[in-house]
């Protein structure tokens, strides 16, 4: 059965205004689903790694020439020549929308040449598992109306959705659509086969990846290592590498859409806080998986449970926010005094601090590192902060702190 995807709309839209565009997540996401859904009637070719489909590498030229647009092209990182030929097509064609939708599992540079080369006629659009929208059935998110009008908000959510699903099942089985809907028992195959495909084919075929086990153990390492600070050099010791290994080991997990970093704050920089990158695996699902979780229930007093409920917000935030136009900056905050906050947002000038808390009874307590931040930038526009919680509805825990449930939907 079809999900509904809630960046369908802007997907027909960037269509209706550009010659290309070429939707990009990790593997089994739903990219492909989704453009055979919403464009049933296009023409559609899939490229493998291993077999030069109708010779598209060799003659690229006659490839394209053979399937006119408008024109689906299914995992364009394979065949490279084919993207460089799209853009002498669309130069000749003068820009005429909706050409050519192309898929990637890969962050790579064939495509990034591309969109410097077809500067305002290619647009790119990140998909990611399913939101807890997608999963509940709504077609909206609460994050816009939060940034747009916080002290609205506890009014607006009194109608809103929630999810129906427990929190430990939702971070367990992850977001992927497959694992989403499989008997509960299949769901560790799933990953174990996941896993094994992303690092014996996709990883080794998108990066110096030579040791294909030892990039293996790495994931398993970062998986553990989700919602935290990154420390290069602790990197290699604990996997025996260099810390130049682990940085590009890591933007090969960046560039597969299995990894994501969010920067330091650094609006003040009289002040000292910590300039290290905070990273998160891209679903939990996976890291679950290689935490040897063999069931949702198993989650309740593991260490990685508060990381990993973290690590769900912060990718749910994201793809919230992919629906706006221009997302908010995310980032993170720390200060030397050990004061922190999770996610910063910064829209239009204004900071929106979030903090994720695995508690169903918040407090004060947990909403000092967000006073805290509001202290430290006196001089900045510093919207109320949300505790993002599982608490069983908005409230206010402070003047300038709303507690919001992680289950909120629209």
């Amino acid at each position: 059965m079809y999900r509904h995807r809630l960046l369908s709309d802007r997907l027909r839209r960037l269509t209706d205004a550009f010659p290309v565009v070429v939707v990009s997540g990790a593997r089994q996401v739903g990219k492909t689903t989704l453009l055979r859904h919403l464009f049933p009637d296009l023409d559609y070719v899939v490229f493998d790694a291993t077999q030069d489909l109708e010779n598209a590498r060799g003659e690229p030229d006659l490839f394209l020439k053979n399937h006119p647009p408008p024109l689906i092209l299914d995992e364009i990182q394979y065949a490279p020549e084919v993207a460089t030929a799209i853009k002498r097509r669309v130069d000749r064609a003068e820009g005429a929308a909706g050409q050519y939708l192309l898929t990637s599992s890969q962050q790579w540079q064939v495509l990034r040449s591309m969109a410097e080369s077809l500067a305002g006629r290619a647009a790119f659009l990140d998909l990611q598992g399913f939101s807890l929208q997608e999963l509940g059935g709504s077609r909206d998110g609460w994050i816009v109306r939060w940034l747009d009008d916080p002290d609205g908000f506890p009014a607006w959510s009194r109608g809103a959705q929630r999810y129906g699903g427990t929190l430990q099942e939702w971070l367990w089985r992850g977001t992927l659509p497959r694992a989403t809907t499989i008997d509960t028992a299949l769901v560790p195959d799933f990953w174990t086969g996941y896993h094994r495909t992303y690092v014996e084919r996709d990883a080794r075929l998108a990066g110096d990846v030579h040791d294909w086990q030892e990039f293996g153990r790495f994931v398993r390492l970062m998986c553990a290592l989700t919602a935290r600070e990154i420390n290069y050099s602790q990197l290699g010791r604990e996997i025996g590498m260099t810390p130049q290994t682990a940085r590009r080991w890591l933007k090969v997990m960046g560039d597969t859409f299995q990894w994501f970093e969010l920067p330091a704050f650094s609006g003040n920089p009289a002040k000292r806080v910590s300039s290290r990158p905070k990273g998160y695996i891209a679903d939990t699902g996976l890291a679950c998986h290689h935490a040897h979780l063999s069931a949702p229930g198993a989650l309740g007093g593991h260490p990685l449970f508060g990381a990993l409920f973290e690590t769900a917000m912060a990718n749910e935030l994201f793809k919230q926010t992919a629906l706006l136009g221009t997302r908010p900056l995310f980032s993170h905050w720390r200060s030397a005094g050990g004061a922190e906050v999770d996610l910063i947002l910064e829209r239009d000038g204004v900071l929106h601090p979030i903090e994720v808390k695995l508690t169903a009874n918040p407090s004060r307590r947990h909403a000092s590192g967000l006073k805290a931040f509001r202290q430290a930038h006196p001089h900045r526009q510093v919207a109320p902060g949300a505790l993002i919680c599982a608490v069983d509805e908005v409230r206010w825990l402070a003047e300038e702190v709303l507690a919001i449930p992680w289950d909120l939907l629209g």
